[in-house]
């Protein structure tokens, strides 16, 4: 194992934060898997399963059975770890600039346009070409901030990664991922050892997030380049949702450590027989097509579906009761699916955000994720 540390560009005097990745397996043998967690760095369970996942594979590594690179990154936020308002930990959103650590990362439009002419004819040698522009587009980079410094050491530890896992959690929710079509078929083993109850499926969602970052330059280089110029994937990634913010418990945790181990192994990138692939929850669905329940009134919050429950048109989901002149509003699904993630806090204004329930036939257009 080899620990490396990125010092981040301070922000003021006094100050320094840096990112430390965990670095395993040959570095030389052609193959790279990132996986990091906490971006949102109050999302403290996807952080629990680094830690237990980072010792399996310091033993994997001494018993010779890594067949190639492997990237941790257990705390990818530092600069959220460290926000606190009166006793309340704000790791989602920059307290400096108010912006979402996991929005808006560089989308390489530049090198999409340098590609045409760079590229041939060899698949293979299309592949190295990008991620040399992609490594030289970054190099040139020059932040501004210390969002900004954070944003881009991420991006530079895993540009050159064929997998990339990015590990959160939501506030309460089930076991789910998001990934894009083209890249399913490899997520799908993954979301059958992890037990996910949704699978959501988008390529563009629109918010610039940090595994459509990767996984969008190659779509969008393979829909743009001619076929005398071919591009193979170089990059396909996964943002992996560990429920929800207080499922924080060992078991829960190996349990999702050992899902990502038995799914290198049915990779290949650690040697070994692959377990048998469980059974697949519920089928994949586009994230388009989730249903997303909006707070008509302000008051108290009441659940009437449990987080995992499959949902029925017309199926009362939440209450929302005015202390003051006991009126209930009543919420419920016109969607068929998954009740994946909801509201933690039991009191909500008009407007909030209350839930998501799956659904196989798109729904909602532009930009797919939360603020």
């Amino acid at each position: 194992m080899n620990r490396q540390s990125i010092p981040l560009l301070s922000p003021a005097i006094g100050t320094h934060r840096e990112l430390v990745s965990f670095h395993f397996g040959p570095a030389n043998s052609g193959q790279k898997i990132y996986i990091q967690a906490s971006l949102h760095a109050d999302e403290t369970p996807a952080m629990l399963t680094t830690v237990l996942l980072k010792r399996r594979l310091l033993e994997l590594e001494q018993a010779g059975a890594l067949n190639a690179e492997i990237v941790l990154v257990p705390v990818s936020n530092p600069v959220g770890l460290g926000q606190y308002v009166l006793g309340q930990f704000i790791g989602r959103f920059d307290l400096g600039s108010g912006k979402n650590f996991n929005r808006h990362f560089v989308q390489f439009s530049k090198l999409v346009a340098n590609a045409q002419e760079a590229l041939g004819a060899d698949a293979n040698e299309n592949r190295r070409i990008v991620r040399a522009l992609l490594a030289a587009e970054l190099a040139q980079q020059k932040p501004l901030t210390e969002f900004e410094s954070l944003q881009l050491a991420l991006l530079k530890l895993s540009c050159d990664a064929d997998v990339v896992i990015d590990l959160h959690c939501s506030l309460e929710a089930a076991m789910h991922v998001y990934t894009s079509e083209a890249a399913w078929a490899e997520f799908e083993p993954l979301s059958r050892y992890l037990g996910a109850e949704a699978s959501l499926l988008a390529t563009d969602s629109g918010g610039g997030a940090f595994d459509e970052t990767h996984s969008l330059l190659w779509w969008t280089l393979q829909q743009q380049m001619p076929a005398s110029k071919p591009v193979p994937t170089g990059s396909i990634a996964v943002t992996v949702e560990c429920r929800g913010q207080r499922d924080v418990s060992y078991e829960v945790a190996q349990q999702d450590a050992d899902a990502l181990v038995d799914y290198l192994v049915w990779r290949g990138t650690i040697r070994g027989e692959a377990k048998p692939l469980p059974p697949l929850l519920s089928p994949a669905t586009p994230l388009a097509g989730s249903e997303q329940f909006y707070a008509p009134v302000s008051g108290i919050l009441v659940h009437r579906a449990k987080i995992g429950d499959t949902i029925r048109v017309g199926q009362p989901l939440f209450d929302i009761v005015d202390p003051l002149t006991d009126e209930t509003t009543t919420i419920a699904s016109q969607t068929e699916g998954v009740l994946y993630m909801r509201r933690a806090i039991r009191f909500v204004t008009a407007g909030a955000p209350l839930g998501r329930v799956t659904g196989t036939r798109p729904v909602r257009t532009g930009v797919l994720l939360g603020a």
